[in-house]
């Protein structure tokens, strides 16, 4: 979900300078699959579940952000109109590693940026290039790299209402919100010198929104789920100061056709179970939860392979992070089901005070 990475905000013009989201947000496509400069956060998300021919399982993260600085034409090349931040994680859950990368930049002469001409959104060798709909993904770090093809299954849906996801209570805590929720992957992954070739199925979010400085969000669980009963999951509850789940805590339900359905924080019920202490950071993530839908007589219980997925850091414009590969077991209607997915926990970790990365 990667709501509220206005943590950027040390370096930004004051939000009164951009537009808050709103209802009744006009999504027209491909042009929203590209930067809104007009917002002063957004953020294109990607998380997959990968394999190899023999069984190798690998689970990923890329997701790129750009923070509004300072609206308005850039006039010369080193100005700071915004920032790009960018994360990559690569889970090896057969071999049992978890590996991640982090960089931020100016747009500078090329070195970051977002260009619907182009069709590109990039952080210097990190980036998305849009053919249509279908989505290449691009990755170099020293340990390892990513180069994927992503294809889409079904249509891209709305989420919230009619695109607009109110995060808590208050002008502003709220984002324009759109995924495609299965989309068909294949490409390569290079881990420490060795190239495997990987097959599966990821997920994409895009956001954007201008959080106000008195935002009351504390942190939030987020899931991505696909089932193999070609369904859909995205839920999220937030947490507000004081520990209290935001009333407007919701998710979105795709069905089998692709539709797209809406759940208020009263349709689900989404129960925190094992929980797994950081040996870094010392904060305690559940990193097991049940999920009861009444009214699509769901039942899900998540499990992780790998509980080490934390992404630690010490700077001051990204906190420290769960975000991992999980799996999926239950039943719909009496039918067992299972699928694959990922899990995004923030909020549970304080800032350290040295980073050992």
């Amino acid at each position: 979900m990667k709501f509220c990475f206005a943590v950027f905000l040390f370096l930004a013009a004051g939000p009164g300078q951009f537009r808050f989201a709103t209802p009744g947000y006009h999504f027209q496509f491909p042009r929203d699959y590209f930067n809104h400069p007009d917002y002063q956060t957004e953020w294109w998300y990607y998380s997959g579940n990968l394999t190899t021919r023999q069984g190798r399982a690998f689970g990923f993260e890329l997701a790129l952000f750009r923070l509004g600085v300072a609206p308005g034409p850039r006039k010369r090349v080193w100005q700071v109109n915004d920032v790009y931040m960018a994360h990559v994680a690569l889970s090896d859950l057969s071999g049992g590693h978890f590996l991640y990368d982090e960089r931020v930049n100016r747009a500078g002469p090329g070195i970051a940026g977002v260009s619907q001409r182009q069709g590109r959104v990039w952080n210097g060798n990190w980036q998305i290039q849009w053919r249509g709909d279908n989505q290449q993904l691009q990755a170099v770090t020293d340990e390892f790299s990513l180069d994927l093809t992503l294809e889409p299954e079904k249509p891209l849906v709305l989420n919230g209402r009619k695109g607009f996801s109110q995060k808590a209570p208050g002008a502003g805590n709220a984002s324009n919100y759109f995924s495609f929720t299965r989309l068909e992957t294949k490409g390569k992954i290079e881990l420490r010198g060795r190239q495997y070739q990987v097959t599966g199925t990821s997920w994409m979010d895009h956001e954007f929104s201008t959080t106000p400085k008195d935002s009351p969000v504390a942190g939030w669980d987020w899931l991505a789920i696909q089932l193999n009963n070609c369904t859909e999951l995205m839920l999220y509850r937030v947490r507000l100061d004081g520990g209290v789940v935001s009333p407007d805590s919701s998710g979105t339900y795709t069905d089998a056709k692709g539709t797209g359905h809406y759940l208020s924080i009263h349709d689900f019920r989404l129960i925190p179970g094992e929980s797994w202490i950081s040996p870094r950071s010392h904060a305690r993530y559940p990193v097991g939860w049940r999920i009861a839908i009444p009214s699509i007589q769901l039942r899900l219980q998540i499990t992780t392979p790998l509980k080490q997925q934390e992404l630690v850091t010490n700077n001051s414009y990204s906190p420290t992070y769960w975000e991992g590969a999980i799996r999926i077991s239950g039943e719909q209607a009496g039918k067992a089901v299972e699928g694959v997915g990922y899990l995004e926990m923030t909020g549970y970790a304080k800032r350290l005070d040295s980073d050992a990365k």
